[in-house]
C-alpha cells in the first residue's frame, strides 16, 4: 500500500470537507443576517423600550425615503362598496403567485387588472386581496379589488373603482423614516410583547360613499402578528390606530 498516497488522499479530504464546512457556514450566516432587521437605524432608547416592552419586530425595516406628494381619488361606477361579479369563466387559484400570469388570465374581465398588487397580508380564506397602486408602485391600502375563490377556483371579484389624481398645489415631500415611524409606535401605541411582521410604505385611503375627492396621504403600514394593522402618516407622523379614528392630514 503506497502509504504517501493516501497521507495525500486524506489530507485533501479534509481540506475539501473544511471548504464544504465553511461554505455551509458561511451560507447560514448569511442567511441569517439577510432574515435579521438591521436594528441600527433604531434610537438606543426606542430598542430599550423593546427591550422593557418585549416587542419583537422580525420584518424588515426598509431604510426608503422617497420623495412624495399628498393624492387624491373619486370612487366610480356605483361609490366605495362595489358588487360582487361572477367571472364567465373560473380561473385556477394558484395563478394569484405568478402575477403576470394572473394579468393574462383575468385582463379580459378586469383590465384593470395591471394596476394592482396582491396583498398576502390582508387576505384570507376564500378571497385573495389586492390594492390599487399610486405612480405604479405604492399601495394604496384600505382600497381593495377582492377575488373570492372556491374549490381552488377564483369565480368572483369586487372591485372598488376609482380614479387617482395629485392633489392641486400639492409638492412631494420626503415621508419620516420608517425606523422614527416604529419607534412613534414602540413609545405610545403597541402593546407589550406585540410582534411587528410586516413594514411597507404606501398611501392610506378611506372609503366613503361619495362622488367626492378624497385625500389620501403616503403611510406606513405596520401589521403585528395578532392581524392588528397600525399606519403612521408618512409626511406629519400621525397615527392610525384601533384606538385613533383618523390620523390629520
Amino acid at each position: 500500500m503506497d502509504w504517501g498516497r493516501a497521507k495525500n488522499v486524506l489530507i485533501y479530504a479534509f481540506l475539501l470537507l473544511n471548504l464544504v464546512l465553511g461554505y455551509q457556514l458561511w451560507n447560514d450566516w448569511q442567511e441569517q443576517a439577510d432574515s435579521n432587521p438591521d436594528f441600527s437605524s433604531l434610537e438606543s432608547n426606542i430598542q430599550k423600550a423593546m427591550d422593557e416592552k418585549r416587542i419583537r419586530v422580525p420584518a424588515k425595516i426598509p431604510s426608503e425615503t422617497p420623495e412624495l406628494p399628498k393624492i387624491s381619488y373619486r370612487f366610480v361606477d356605483g361609490g366605495g362598496n362595489g358588487k360582487v361579479v361572477d367571472l364567465p369563466s373560473p380561473v385556477d387559484s394558484k395563478l394569484i403567485y405568478t402575477p403576470k400570469e394572473l394579468v393574462s388570465a383575468l385582463k379580459t374581465s378586469l383590465p384593470n387588472i395591471a394596476n394592482y398588487r396582491y396583498d398576502e397580508a390582508a387576505s384570507r380564506d376564500g378571497e385573495f386581496v389586492l390594492h390599487p397602486l399610486v405612480d405604479g408602485k405604492w399601495p394604496l391600502f384600505k382600497i381593495d379589488l377582492r377575488l373570492y375563490y372556491s374549490n381552488q377556483k377564483i369565480i368572483s371579484y369586487r372591485e372598488q373603482n376609482i380614479e387617482i389624481s395629485s392633489s392641486e398645489g400639492e409638492k412631494r415631500q420626503r415621508v419620516l423614516s420608517a425606523s422614527k415611524a416604529l419607534g412613534n409606535l414602540v413609545e405610545n401605541f403597541l402593546p407589550e410583547g406585540s410582534v411587528v411582521t410586516e413594514i411597507e410604505l404606501g398611501y392610506y385611503g378611506e372609503v366613503f360613499n361619495s362622488d367626492a375627492h378624497l385625500p389620501a396621504a403616503p403611510a406606513w403600514r405596520f401589521i403585528l402578528e395578532s392581524g392588528t394593522e397600525y399606519y403612521v402618516q408618512g409626511i406629519s407622523g400621525d397615527v392610525i390606530s384601533p384606538n385613533i379614528e383618523k390620523a390629520k392630514e
